[in-house]
């Protein structure tokens, strides 16, 4: 990977490319810093670590500690995830969605908007959230206007990462919005690994709960890479056909099917879905539903609580795991594909009984590796609340962190071998 970029960074377009994506992270590096007006943050941090932590701890790792500062990125890019999974579910219910859907890029292009303007709607429920339920008493405004710079510099905030995120996604190197989370993961690391090493040395975590934290997370980094890389390669073998007085087909080659295809999406989605209940809870902290969400629903809960919060995460990751894979892995048009260009896998009928075989195959690799992401995913929970250590770098983290890296370094490889191809027709 390391001889990739290196690679990649001599050719001047991709350079420039790679040099576009680091100065938009910058820029959100930077915003993730400036502080939303009339706000007490002093308050807010001591809010978060005394009480609260459990229930926006999650968000705050994932937003780079914007929740905690209470910057202008405090509701973070979470609203056009959420969005994205609200309409890629109703594209499934909707017939119209779904004829929408298969019209190119007209469809994709009026889709997007859908989604940003949901977006937006998501982000100005969650400002209010903000500002009127879970922090209220840290907001330091007087009368309307003021409240609503407030709110506006939140929805803003999150406007203007959706614009990031999309532009990298066009202009630079890899999927902006992954990028982005990933971002904010990184930079929680240094304080966390200094966090953790200071609980040891003042004897408030055990030595052997860090080793084991650190064997872990290599574990992790191991396995992810394993997954991402592992695929079954199906032989394919098409027919000799004759044109005019030239004979074309014949040759053999495969399809590859990656165990994970759906890369770390499904579990960043999985985990925005779990911080539903958090988000709803934003609006009375105080409240009966806000203690029961803290104590039954979240990661830092009670051992009953993780377990559930823990199940139902396998549970959304497996279906999201599916659900992507099923959404870049049409079986029925690649087995018409194959049967219109002369293909056939040896053994299997052409139609519908290859459609059949491919699905067979693609859910025997799909789901052990779902089943397996997952619990690596949560294994983690337990371990911080066996030995009480806040050790964010961790499952879900870690596992985004590499999942995007490796993502990333496809993307550079499959960029160089586009212009080498395009080199070699010129």
């Amino acid at each position: 990977m390391l001889q990739t970029i290196r690679d990649a960074w001599k050719v001047p377009e991709i350079r420039k490319k790679m040099i576009f994506t680091l100065l938009m992270l910058v820029v959100y590096r930077i915003g993730a810093n400036i502080p939303v007006p009339f706000v007490d943050r002093a308050y807010i941090a001591k809010l978060l670590s005394h009480g609260q932590s459990s229930l926006f701890g999650f968000l705050d790792l994932m937003a780079g500690g914007a929740v905690s500062r209470f910057t202008i990125f405090a509701a973070n890019i979470y609203p056009y995830i959420t969005a994205s999974i609200v309409l890629q579910l109703l594209t499934i219910a909707i017939p119209s969605l779904e004829a929408l859907s298969k019209e190119g890029e007209t469809g994709r292009k009026k889709i997007a908007k859908y989604t940003r303007y949901l977006s937006v709607v998501l982000a100005l429920v969650t400002a209010l959230g903000y500002v009127y339920g879970a922090f209220s008493k840290a907001v330091l405004a007087n009368g309307f206007l003021e409240n609503l710079v407030v709110v506006l510099s939140i929805v803003a905030g999150s406007c203007f990462l959706i614009w990031i995120g999309e532009l990298i996604t066009e202009r630079g190197i890899g999927n902006g919005i992954s990028l982005i989370i990933f971002a904010g993961i990184v930079s929680r690391f240094p304080a966390d690994i200094f966090r953790s090493a200071a609980a040891v040395v003042a004897g408030r975590a055990s030595v052997v709960f860090l080793i084991l934290f650190i064997i872990i997370a290599l574990a992790i980094v191991v396995f992810v890479v394993t997954l991402n890389e592992g695929e079954r390669r199906i032989p394919v073998q098409y027919a000799k056909r004759v044109v005019g007085r030239k004979m074309y087909g014949g040759q053999s080659t495969h399809i590859p099917i990656k165990v994970l295809m759906s890369g770390v999406m499904p579990i960043i989605f999985a985990n925005s879905i779990m911080a539903m209940p958090q988000t709803i809870a934003l609006f009375r902290p105080n409240s009966g539903f806000a203690a029961f969400v803290t104590k039954w629903f979240s990661p830092g809960g009670n051992w009953l609580g993780i377990s559930i919060y823990s199940a139902l995460t396998i549970i959304l990751i497996v279906f999201f795991t599916f659900f992507y894979t099923t959404i870049q892995f049409n079986t029925v048009e690649y087995s018409k594909n194959l049967q219109q260009n002369g293909g056939f896998i040896p053994g299997i009928r052409p139609g519908r009984s290859t459609s059949d075989y491919l699905s067979r195959t693609v859910n025997r690799l799909v789901f052990p590796g779902g089943i397996a992401l997952s619990i690596l995913a949560v294994l983690p929970y337990f371990l911080t609340k066996s030995s009480g250590m806040s050790f964010n770098f961790g499952g879900t983290s870690m596992i985004i962190v590499v999942g995007v890296i490796l993502e990333t370094g496809r993307v550079i490889e499959q960029q160089m071998l586009m212009r080498h191809y395009r080199g070699f027709l010129k």
